[in-house]
């Protein structure tokens, strides 16, 4: 079939376009797509074994990917800024914050559900926007940068709640995490496709995109090349935020209450979901659709500690073995590219 085109730039219209867009995807995310279908097949087996078919139900299924999608949300925005070499460590405490906001704003003060929510997200955009000025216009390493709003954060998650969770009674509220669509599809799920498709598209299909990929790469190289490195921190960490507070807002429906203690060690998910799906902590390499795999292998592992009813403490020590072996494939892919370039 012959393909169409615009000007010299072939349309993502054509089938054999998509089709080799989809094989590049496979050959670039292998390894960590076959230890997605291992985990799953082991999965498998053992309800096999077990005489059962809990895993691959349908209600399983949806749950887990509920599950994933808030993780996912957060993991989006930690890719950008993985990418550029930085880290936000106050994902978790925005996300507790954003939700404890709305959740006040909706009950105590009269807010309408449009205006709280949006008052919740603001939340997450003014601590993100903070931190890619401070990052941007200072040598503060993000690392500290972000510590520090994370505390302050999850502080004002405190003192605006007073410790308390605030329970929210509200059908529409909580529809925005716990409803269905066509009464099988979870409202996040959709939230989700949605993030991740204006992601993957700002990622590989922007100059924004571009920028980060350079900036992350070589920061110096990047600023001599015309690039505004300062305006593309800013705008990496003030989307981190914004995920984080759809994250929280979200989460916060689901658990039908604002919980000042939410989103603890969130951080370590949405980190571990990016560096799994191969994003190089030093900066310059990754891709959203590897994240996806990432945040996936997450989900499914921790859904199959609870099917084969291991304690859910252990759930952190896989992380963060997972973390390490993750980071540790990184440097030797690392060495090797060296090795080449210099060999």
């Amino acid at each position: 079939m012959k393909e169409e085109t615009r000007g010299n730039k072939t349309s993502l219209k054509s089938p054999s376009l998509r089709q080799n867009l989809v094989i590049r995807f496979i050959r670039e995310n292998l390894g960590i797509l076959i230890g997605l279908l291992i985990l799953c097949l082991i999965l498998v087996i053992y309800d096999f074994f077990r005489g059962r078919t809990v895993f691959l139900s349908t209600n399983n299924i949806m749950n887990v990917l509920r599950q994933v999608a808030t993780n996912l949300y957060i993991a989006c925005g930690m890719t950008m800024i993985i990418i550029l070499g930085g880290i936000d460590l106050s994902v978790g405490s925005i996300m507790s914050l954003s939700g404890c906001v709305t959740a006040m704003l909706l009950m105590y003060n009269n807010y309408s559900l449009a205006m709280a929510v949006a008052m919740g997200l603001l939340v997450g955009v003014a601590f993100g926007a903070f931190n890619g000025l401070v990052v941007a216009k200072t040598t503060i390493p993000p690392f500290i940068v972000t510590l520090a709003t994370m505390n302050i954060a999850r502080g004002a998650s405190y003192v605006y709640t007073g410790g308390q969770p605030i329970r929210v009674m509200s059908d529409s509220f909580n529809f925005i995490g716990s409803g269905y669509v066509f009464k099988i599809i979870p409202v996040p799920v959709v939230y989700l496709v949605f993030i991740v498709g204006v992601s993957a598209f700002i990622m590989n299909r922007t100059k924004l995109g571009r920028h980060i990929y350079a900036v992350g790469g070589n920061p110096t190289a990047a600023r001599f090349s015309g690039i505004k490195n300062s305006r593309v921190l800013f705008f990496a960490f003030l989307f981190s935020g914004l995920m984080s507070a759809i994250s929280g807002v979200v989460l916060a429906s689901r658990m039908f209450s604002g919980q000042p203690t939410a989103g603890q060690g969130a951080e370590m998910d949405a980190i571990a979901a990016v560096v799994l799906g191969g994003t190089s902590m030093s900066g310059g390499v990754g891709k959203i659709g590897g994240t996806v795999i990432g945040a996936l292998i997450i989900g499914v592992l921790n859904n199959g500690l609870n099917l084969l009813n291991i304690n859910s403490f252990w759930q952190y020590i896989v992380k963060g073995v997972v973390i390490l072996i993750a980071v540790y494939v990184d440097f030797v892919k690392k060495n090797r590219n060296t090795i080449k370039s210099t060999g």
